[in-house]
């Protein structure tokens, strides 16, 4: 979906006034790029998109240093494992050598500085800067919740906010000073479509684990000072935030923001059921939370959380659909 963003965006790198931008090497860094098999897959696109924009364009012939960022617990062994595949697919797609193509990971926070100034041509990161780098300070009042929703008090609302606007300056600011003059960054947020951040659209998924923590506490599982003591890091920003943000920070001349949306309940997987609809989306957040529930709540009770959260769900979809929102943004640094 934000494939043709990306593609737009490196078109625009090579389309410089300035010629030099890129010399003899094309570096592009994937910022919270996790461990998986889709892991490796974006980096292969805008590898084989640049090398077909070079040939069209009789560009001299280029090498790839990429650099994969994640926190130091991220299973970059297993990434490495899978380079073989990537070096195939470019090979097969535009007959560019392994010895052209250079990874390495970089473990850290994208919130600072990860590399050298002016280093980069080419910044991507997806659904990772909807993360925070911290709980923010000040949301205790959030009785019974784990994130925003209808009933949190004002003061929690700004608290989640003020955390976003801060982290979102820190990186901005880290990467105009990492990218190239004319470098073009392209980010995708989990998102959401409205204005009010504590809407249903963005808080459903946390208010269905709430529901679930909360039974767990009247049955005596789970103690309630935990859930309580317990808020997620993450913002779900609208497109407007985001481009008030660039706008603020001033490095950043915006291209495009495009607000999309992705099913999550499986119909185009012939899924004929409610009850079979409701394992995708609890297993997608198992994979995204399951970390975060089990440093705070142990590793005994993982299990049943998110076994409630698929009946959760399952209800849920029973009366609404289950929507994702994308929030991407292609900006080029001034």
């Amino acid at each position: 979906m934000t494939k043709p963003i990306r593609e737009e965006a490196m078109a625009k790198l090579f389309s410089q006034e300035d010629q030099h931008v890129i010399k003899t090497t094309l570096c592009v860094a994937d910022l919270g790029c996790a461990s998986g098999p889709n892991t490796l897959t974006v980096v292969s696109e805008l590898i084989i998109t640049s090398e077909k924009i070079r040939h069209e364009r009789s560009i001299a012939e280029l090498e790839y240093q990429v650099y994969l960022n994640d926190l130091p617990g991220n299973d970059f062994g297993s990434v490495f494992i899978s380079l073989p595949r990537l070096y195939q697919e470019v090979n097969e797609q535009v007959g560019l050598k392994s010895d052209k193509c250079f990874v390495a990971g970089v473990p850290g926070s994208f919130y600072g500085r990860l590399f050298p100034r002016q280093s980069l041509h080419f910044v991507h990161s997806s659904y990772s800067l909807y993360w925070l780098s911290q709980v923010p300070e000040g949301v205790e009042a959030n009785k019974r919740n784990i994130y925003l929703t209808s009933t949190s008090p004002t003061c929690v609302v700004k608290a989640y906010k003020d955390q976003f606007h801060g982290d979102t300056t820190l990186f901005l600011k880290s990467r105009s000073e990492e990218l190239v003059k004319g470098g073009q960054m392209v980010l995708t947020y989990w998102g959401r479509a409205t204005e009010d951040p504590t809407s249903t659209e963005s808080t459903f998924v946390w208010d269905m684990f709430s529901s679930v923590f909360n039974q767990l506490v009247s049955e005596g599982i789970i103690e309630e000072e935990k859930v309580e003591a317990f808020n997620i890091p993450v913002y779900h920003p609208s497109s407007a935030e985001v481009a008030e943000e660039v706008g603020k920070e001033g490095s950043f001349a915006i291209n495009t923001v495009i607000v999309s949306q992705v099913n999550l309940a499986g119909e185009e997987n012939g899924m004929s059921t409610v009850a079979k609809r409701g394992e995708p989306p609890s297993r997608l957040m198992r994979s995204v939370v399951e970390s975060v529930f089990a440093s705070h709540f142990g590793t005994a009770v993982i299990d049943e959380i998110f076994e409630r959260c698929s009946r959760v769900v399952e209800d849920f979809m029973s009366r609404e659909r289950v929507l994702l929102t994308n929030v991407t943004i292609s900006v080029t640094k001034k």
